[in-house]
């Protein structure tokens, strides 16, 4: 009779021996599966099928899968018959007679690039989320560049505005400023909103592009440029701002700024711990109310990052870029949300571009002062509900009931997520926060930055008819040293009425 341990050694040995069988299996599945997805392409190029993907509905009763095929059933379908002309111009537009509609994690050819969000260092690997045949299989993120412009990508496809096959050019696109690398960078809980590698990607992971034919792109775009706003040539005029030639270049209040345009890239279980949600209930929500566009929020539960439609947000640094993070220099610091009416139209409802004026001004001042301002625009229009939902009123005491009729709630900015873009910038404490938002306050402290001093709108930059506004959101909780109005005076402040105008 063999001993146990000899018994145990023959097993040991048996299952080290099956492990090795089944991966090689797994091997050459993986390699059958690219050869089919390659001989695929190449006749869908050469004699691409009748049929062609629409989204009419409807699926053909012979749509089946090759044999050879490493997609399941659920996950890839063809289309209905079509016109000739149809499918011509699907054809054309670079679309092949099957539908990739979800992948699943262990499903044979699936090889998503490794990312270890949070990880030191590029070798933490790149985000990758095109669905171009050659990167499909490796994508280790759900969604698609460009936010919510991902849909004009989309059309410019379909219309053969733009060769699917378009690979980017990145020559003379590198960075215009040095930023980082900062310890905040891989504390997967500071910076879960936004890849803090995301202006670097190409050129980090050239080499991954390059050999394993990857289409990797960057989030975020580092730039130099001038800023004119007529208020500021005002400003000048006035002594408010005073031209140095660096800072201030003239007198018409021309600036010279460094902007950094930055596209969301979420973490899902660093959001979801933000908002104290479950992952689950989160990967659910975002996809049953984008229409179900992303099945693989449900499908791949092994992939954590997820590049929303939503717009992103512009930092513009007056000064050297190097000071934001130096916490022996003054800071002065705008975080401003998006509102079309007042910051592009000068609507005077609001007070939203004379502050956005006020904290460039105060920003201005800070740099040639030898600290640091900062603005950061974020696309949040109408408090994230958008212009057709949010809707103003004419008393102050009721400024926030129409909006919350229709949608339900007052504003859905949710300014958990903003802070991310501090942490990017190296930022450590704001010694003056040009913003009365009892909200951005909250977000920011609640991520361990100080806030010294908290600056509100002087009273002679509010129009008049702003009353309405600012008079009910400082009795909402916004910040003010001076009158919190009570429930009988706010009933009192009045805008003026469509009425009251000759029109």
């Amino acid at each position: 009779m063999a001993s146990l341990g000899s018994g145990t050694g023959d097993v040991g040995t048996g299952v080290a021996d099956i492990l090795q069988a089944l991966k090689v299996i797994q091997e050459n599945q993986t390699k059958l599966a690219a050869d089919v997805e390659s001989v695929s392409n190449r006749l869908d190029t050469l004699a691409p099928p009748t049929q062609s993907p629409v989204l009419n509905g409807k699926l053909s009763p012979e749509s089946t899968l090759p044999a050879a095929s490493p997609l399941p059933q659920a996950a890839l379908v063809s289309s209905a018959k079509e016109s000739p002309s149809a499918s011509a111009q699907a054809e054309e537009a670079g679309f092949t007679s099957r539908i990739i509609l979800t992948t699943y994690p262990k499903q044979i050819g699936i090889n998503p690039i490794p990312l270890n969000w949070g990880a030191s260092g590029p070798e933490r690997g790149p985000v990758v989320v095109s669905r171009s045949s050659s990167t499909i299989r490796k994508r280790n993120a759900i969604g698609a560049h460009g936010g919510s412009y991902s849909i004009y990508f989309a059309l410019a496809l379909a219309s053969k505005q733009l060769n699917a096959n378009h690979r980017p050019d990145f020559t003379n696109t590198e960075p215009a400023a040095n930023i980082g690398p900062f310890p905040q960078w891989s504390d997967k809980k500071k910076i879960v909103a936004m890849d803090p590698w995301g202006h670097l990607a190409p050129w980090l992971y050239g080499d991954i592009m390059q050999k394993e034919n990857v289409d990797i792109r960057p989030t975020i775009a580092i730039t130099k440029a001038h800023m004119k706003l007529p208020e500021l040539e005002e400003s000048v005029r006035s002594g408010r701002l005073v031209p140095d030639g660096k800072v201030c270049l003239n007198k018409t209040g021309e600036l010279a700024v460094t902007k950094f345009a930055v596209e969301p890239v979420w973490y899902l279980p660093g959001v979801a711990e933000r908002f104290g949600i479950d992952e689950g209930v989160l990967r659910r929500s975002l996809f049953e109310h984008t229409g179900g566009s992303y099945p693989e929020l449900i499908t791949r539960g092994d992939i954590k990052v997820f590049l929303p439609p939503i717009g992103g947000l512009t930092v513009y640094c007056f000064g050297d870029p190097a000071k934001m993070s130096d916490e022996n220099v003054r800071l002065s610091l705008r975080i401003h949300d998006e509102c079309n009416g007042s910051d592009v139209f000068g609507s005077d409802i609001c007070t939203c571009r004379p502050y956005l004026i006020f904290g460039i001004e105060e920003a201005v001042k800070e740099a040639q002062n030898g600290g640091s301002g900062v603005v950061i625009y974020f696309r949040k229009e109408g408090r994230a509900l958008g212009e057709v939902t949010k809707r103003g009123e004419d008393r102050a005491s009721d400024y926030f009931k129409r909006t919350e009729n229709i949608a339900g709630v007052k504003d859905m900015r949710f300014q958990a997520l903003m802070p991310d873009i501090l942490h990017w910038l190296g930022i450590k404490k704001i010694d003056r926060m040009l913003s009365m938002s009892n909200m951005k306050h909250d977000a920011i402290v609640g991520q361990g930055i100080p806030i010294h001093e908290r600056v509100e709108l002087p009273e002679e930059l509010i129009p008049a008819d702003s009353r309405v506004e600012i008079d009910a959101k400082i009795t909402a909780g916004y910040f003010t040293t001076g009158h919190r109005m009570t429930e009988d005076e706010l009933t009192a402040v009045k805008g003026r009425m469509w009425e009251d105008i000759d029109h």
